[in-house]
């Protein structure tokens, strides 16, 4: 399909290390369909040209001309410029992964000029000195970095830091007037940098068609920057904006002076919306006839929806691609050792997405009924291998990251078997539920597939709060397959929340005490807290009353709305209950203060917790494994082919595996009845038989079912489970 040549871009600032995906993803949609698309990063563009021997010398030069007034830190960086300017380049080049053999020189103490952000972790000094060069190295290129951040923010760029721009403006924005001051004042000096890095790529591709995608608050400034750039220079330049923060924020969109900056803007999936647009512009298409678009019409604000037709299936949409993209250009940034932060910052990851939606949809502070979590749908599986072999060959990179909502078990069963049958090598993680589906046996065939990690939200850790806010957990079942997944060797991190409506000071105590635990055991290796927000389009905000809320603002006043501001009639925690808790997690999760008296972390007086010091412990000593209770469980072996030798009248069997072998000793006709049971359970492509069941197993061993389920308890058959033949 010929059309418009559409330019699809990411305005500052989301991540250093990796694109945002939705570019990625339009992209690929677009191209599928015949259609003429581009992407860039605005964010790791200005990023690289701000940090760089000229960004930096233009920095020092505007820093001077305000020297007198200055505090001391910034003067005590301006006085050594020229050691900035000297190690900029090699420090972006390092982290960038050019330059692996810097390692030794950066992380010499004094190398790197040092400045606020060196002397507030002089405490760990120590523990800085323990890690590997490399990763010393990174640490302290990334302190260099957050110095230079910090003075121009606090001089030529209020609006600037490593990972969101402008985030405070999005904030304050149920007024569409609070943009328009804000992009009215003239540009900053990375403002600049970004606008000419815009101009760049419009001089070179000439597109028809912007389409700006706005994921989070810290994306909206730049995006609005950028649409008042083009129109002002190029007014006949058609400009689109959607993305999550569009989907969420701009859904009562009502304020004509908008369209001053952009011409269209689009709600949720971009791409029937975009697809849309294009007819429009190519004139196959009346506006009237646009698929979920805000435009402007005689001064007022239209919403456009033509319901006729569908939203594209999973196997639809094209895969996503990265070219336009250099992935070569991208930062590590080392701002925690934590192996499971580490994730977010550090190295590029392919995007992909196993189910869109959300097969739950039942959490009442979630926004259940928008379309990124009401519409669930899975990708089917042999089109999602079809992305993942396709991205491997595109970015030569095998990191993959699935963004799901949650990805549900059943999926993740048919993709790692999937991977294991066409010897995909991947190394993945994604977010999920903690749900009982995740067993011990299903998470060893997770990790067998690749996986490395997995995001889940515990939120409050209580079950009565888990209940009220329908979780369909409870804390228990989190702990269990938080477990399954350590024993897999999988990491986790756990999404927290404290503030839900009702809850109690006490509860919240003992929700960190279950967290505490749940560290202290090493079943979750990285948490994090957040206060919980009543959100516009959640069951909780929409019927307050119902949950104990009332709604104090913000009024809404035609540009944004979502996070309101709430009265909690029912519950009592005060907000510098964050901090304690935000400061217990950051030492937790260094193991430090692990069995410090928790009531330390707080500046004021709370209670005892009243969960059982011995709660985890416990609960792990009580797991129990019944096999002869999953007969609808089928076999998957994930060792090697058994080798059997005739011993008397019995047969010995070595297990090969990968790190060991594992021998036993069977009557011969179990050992025959083994040894096919394993062939059939084995992941291989030439096999159209399914997986064995177990009661398929029973009814084929060599003795009656009452001799099956004893030989079920024995030790020989523990041996072979433990050998890798797992039942999922």
């Amino acid at each position: 399909m010929a059309g418009p040549h559409v330019l699809l871009l990411i305005p500052p600032l989301t991540q250093l290390n990796t694109p945002y995906p939705a570019t990625a993803y339009l992209t690929g949609f677009l191209r599928s369909r015949g259609i003429d698309a581009d992407q860039a990063d605005l964010g790791i563009d200005m990023v690289l040209r701000l940090f760089s021997r000229s960004g930096l010398q233009s920095v020092f030069d505007q820093v001077r001309q305000h020297a007198t007034a200055l505090p001391g830190e910034a003067r005590q960086m301006l006085a050594v410029a020229p050691a900035y300017l000297s190690t900029i380049d090699p420090v972006i080049e390092f982290l960038q992964g050019r330059n692996p053999s810097l390692a030794l020189l950066l992380a010499r103490p004094g190398f790197l000029p040092q400045g606020p952000r060196f002397a507030g972790h002089s405490s760990r000094a120590s523990s800085l000195r323990t890690l590997p060069e490399q990763d010393r190295a990174k640490r302290y290129a990334t302190l260099y970095l957050e110095d230079l951040a910090d003075l121009i923010q606090a001089t030529v760029s209020p609006h600037f830091t490593l990972s969101r721009y402008a985030e405070h403006i999005a904030r304050a924005a149920s007024t569409f007037q609070t943009i328009i001051d804000a992009v009215a004042v003239p540009p900053t000096m990375t403002d600049q940098l970004m606008l000419e890095s815009l101009w760049a790529h419009l001089d070179r591709l000439t597109p028809s068609l912007v389409a700006l995608t706005v994921p989070f608050p810290g994306n909206l400034y730049g995006a609005f920057r950028v649409a008042r750039s083009i129109k002002s220079r190029r007014p006949d330049l058609a400009v689109a904006l959607g993305g999550g923060y569009v989907n969420t924020e701009l859904r009562r969109l009502s304020d004509p002076r908008v369209f001053d900056y952009v011409d269209y803007v689009t709600l949720d999936d971009g791409e029937r919306p975009l697809l849309s647009l294009i007819e429009h512009l190519a004139g196959t298409r009346s506006r009237q006839q646009l698929c979920r678009t805000f435009y402007r019409e005689k001064d007022c604000v239209v919403f456009a929806n033509k319901t006729a037709e569908p939203e594209f299936s999973m196997s639809e949409v094209g895969c996503p691609t990265y070219r336009g993209l250099d992935l070569s250009r991208y930062l590590t940034i080392l701002d925690s050792t934590n192996p499971m932060h580490r994730l977010w910052s550090e190295g590029h990851w392919n995007k992909l997405t196993v189910a869109h939606g959300c097969y739950w949809k039942q959490c009442t502070f979630c926004d259940v009924g928008l379309n990124y979590i009401s519409r669930y749908e899975m990708t089917p599986t042999d089109r999602l291998i079809q992305q993942i072999e396709h991205l491997i060959a595109e970015t030569g990179c095998r990191g993959f990251h699935f963004v799901d909502e949650a990805a549900p078990p059943a999926a993740l069963k048919s993709l790692a078997l999937g991977l294991l049958e066409r010897g995909v090598t991947i190394s993945w993680w994604g977010n999920i539920r903690f749900e009982d589906a995740f067993s011990p046996d299903l998470c060893r065939l997770l990790a067998a597939s690749g996986c490395i990690a997995v995001t889940a939200g515990l939120e409050a850790a209580s079950d009565r709060l888990l209940e009220k806010i329908k979780k369909g957990i409870t804390v228990n079942q989190t702990a269990l397959v938080a477990a399954a997944f350590n024993k897999a060797g999988i990491l986790i991190h756990a999404y927290l929340m404290y503030g839900c409506p009702s809850e109690t000071v006490q509860e919240t105590v003992d929700s960190l005490e279950r967290v505490r635990q749940l560290v202290h055991a090493d079943l979750i290796q990285s948490a994090f807290w957040h206060r919980f927000t009543a959100t516009a389009h959640s069951p909780i905000g929409l019927q307050p009353a119902a949950h104990g809320l009332r709604i104090l603002g913000p009024a809404f006043q035609g540009f944004a709305e979502n996070d309101l501001q709430h009265e909690d009639r029912g519950g009592t925690t005060p907000e510098w209950l964050g901090e304690g808790l935000r400061q217990s997690m950051l030492n937790y999760l260094e193991g430090n203060g692990l069995t410090r008296d928790l009531r330390h972390w707080f500046d004021h007086a709370v209670p005892t917790p009243r969960v059982s010091p011995t709660w985890i412990q416990k609960l792990l000593k009580g797991r129990t494994v019944d096999d002869t209770a999953q007969a609808e469980r089928r076999f998957v072996w994930l060792g090697g082919q058994p080798v059997c030798a005739l011993v008397g009248r019995k047969t010995k069997i070595i297990l090969p595996a990968r790190t060991s072998d594992h021998v036993l000793t069977l009557a011969t006709p179990q050992a025959q009845w083994l040894s096919d049971l394993l062939h059939r359970s084995t992941p291989r492509t030439t096999s159209s038989r399914p997986y064995p069941l177990l009661k398929d197993a029973r009814a084929t061993f060599p003795g009656t079912a009452k001799e099956f389920d004893s030989f079920l308890g024995t030790a020989a058959w523990k041996k072979i489970r433990t050998a890798g033949l797992l039942l999922v």
